[in-house]
């Protein structure tokens, strides 16, 4: 007889005390439990779900049963309040199964993992027989399906092992074949090694006789040789004599002609200090100015001021760069990453000081600049392979030295007066090179300067 329930505990609590299962529950059931419960969760609100289940409340009965299985097979154990919920949805979902459950007379057609998850649920009298038999059952289920597979298995396997006993005969009889046919073409082989066997010998000899005749051969031309250099020995010392000769008649020929030479340039520096005396006697200024200079008129190819001020170029005109690198001995220096990254960061580093160098190649080339291109050398992970164009000198920063203050130096080891013009969008770089009397210019005006030559 069941005994009556305390206070806020449901009916079925003491039941429970009475009955408790003495093994796991079976997979299957408790498989099913888990799914009867996910889909009674939704008919909950939050405040009915125990603290532990609150987070999946949201969640769909597919994906409560996959997260929340095990939170919710031990909620439905330990809560007797969260079970008689969830058996009340039960009743409303299943009205029929529950009742018989309940009755203690289940349908005899229902399946038994149903019949044992509903009773773990709503746990009436004998409950635990239930769930006992219902498990004894899928266990029954479960080794008539593994017989079926094995017994299906094994009729597989009885006709692979067929099948790869004719595979292998036709295997064989091919690896015969095969191997009559290998014999013949090593017969065969042997054969031909015999005849180029004789070849090499009949070769060795007329090699040998060759040889004799090559020996022959320059025996008589070391002979012409020591012949032809006796014969170059006479030349060359009869050709020192006829240069000798001729150095003779030459000078003879100069010492004649020195004499009217003195004359006549004594009588020209006469005539040019008498002209220098005549000019400071006079005090007469240098020519500068011309009378046709004095006349009011336009020249042709004379701007005026306004002409020049339309002529002025914007910092970001890459023809303002042109007039930069047209300066006589112009040096430009690039901040190579400053320029790529600007100009197309998401290429490899390796594809953007390639693209970077060919363009100042053709710059180089171009313009007829000295052009100079510093990488940072802190983001080398091993030594750069490349082979620097022509017109382009490379330079990476040494370890613990920045490709900026790389620029610097380069800006400082440059003489006073010298044009240098530095490519980076750096401030920091473009300030400590223009106090060191460098010409700063953006990145983007040399990649728009470079996009005109591709």
């Amino acid at each position: 007889m069941e005994q009556p329930a305390r206070d806020g505990e449901p009916a079925g609590a003491a039941g429970d005390a009475a009955e408790a299962l003495d093994r796991p529950l079976p997979e299957g059931v408790r498989r099913r439990v888990v799914a009867l419960v996910s889909d009674a969760f939704g008919g909950l609100t939050v405040a009915e779900l125990p603290a532990a289940l609150r987070q999946y409340a949201r969640f769909t009965p597919s994906r409560r049963a996959k997260f929340a299985g095990n939170a919710m097979a031990t909620a439905l154990e330990g809560d007797p309040l969260f079970r008689q919920r969830i058996g009340e949805r039960f009743r409303e979902a299943e009205p029929e199964l529950a009742g018989a459950v309940e009755s203690g007379a289940p349908p005899a057609a229902a399946d038994p993992v149903d019949v044992a998850a509903a009773a773990y649920v709503l746990r009436p009298a004998g409950w635990v027989k239930l769930v006992a038999a219902a498990g004894e059952e899928a266990q029954r289920a479960d080794a008539e399906r593994a017989d079926e597979a094995s017994r299906r298995e094994l009729e597989r396997l009885r006709e692979e092992v067929a099948t790869a006993k004719e595979r292998g005969r036709a295997e064989t009889e091919q690896l015969r074949h095969d191997l009559e046919a290998a014999r013949k073409e090593a017969e065969s082989l042997h054969r031909k090694l015999r005849s180029a066997q004789s070849d090499v010998k009949r070769g060795e000899a007329a090699l040998r006789r060759t040889q004799g005749e090559i020996d022959a051969i320059r025996a008589e031309a070391a002979a012409q040789v020591s012949a032809a250099e006796s014969e170059s020995r006479r030349l060359k010392s009869r050709l020192g004599e006829v240069e000798a000769a001729l150095e003779a008649s030459r000078r003879a020929a100069r010492e004649g002609r020195s004499v009217e030479d003195m004359r006549l340039r004594l009588l020209l520096d006469t005539v040019l200090d008498a002209a220098q005396g005549l000019r400071r006697e006079l005090a007469l200024p240098p020519v500068s100015v011309h009378p046709a200079d004095t006349v009011d008129a336009v020249e042709p190819g004379r701007m005026s001021p306004k002409d020049i001020a339309n002529r002025a170029l914007s910092e970001t005109d890459p023809a303002l760069l042109d007039q930069l690198l047209a300066l006589p001995q112009a040096h430009l220096v690039v901040d190579g990453y400053n320029v790529t990254k600007t100009g197309y960061p998401t290429m490899p580093l390796e594809k953007q000081r390639l693209r970077l160098l060919g363009g100042l190649s053709a710059l180089a080339a171009r313009s007829g600049a000295e052009v100079t291109c510093v990488f940072d050398g802190a983001e080398l992970a091993a030594p750069v392979l490349l082979a620097p164009p022509r017109g382009v000198r490379v330079l990476f920063s040494k370890p613990g030295v920045t490709a900026d203050e790389l620029i610097r130096q380069l800006v400082r080891a440059e003489p006073p007066g010298r044009p240098v013009v530095v490519v980076s969008t750096d401030r920091e770089v473009a300030d400590g090179v223009a106090k060191a009397g460098a010409r700063p210019v953006a990145s983007v005006l040399l990649l728009k300067r470079l996009s005109r030559l591709s």
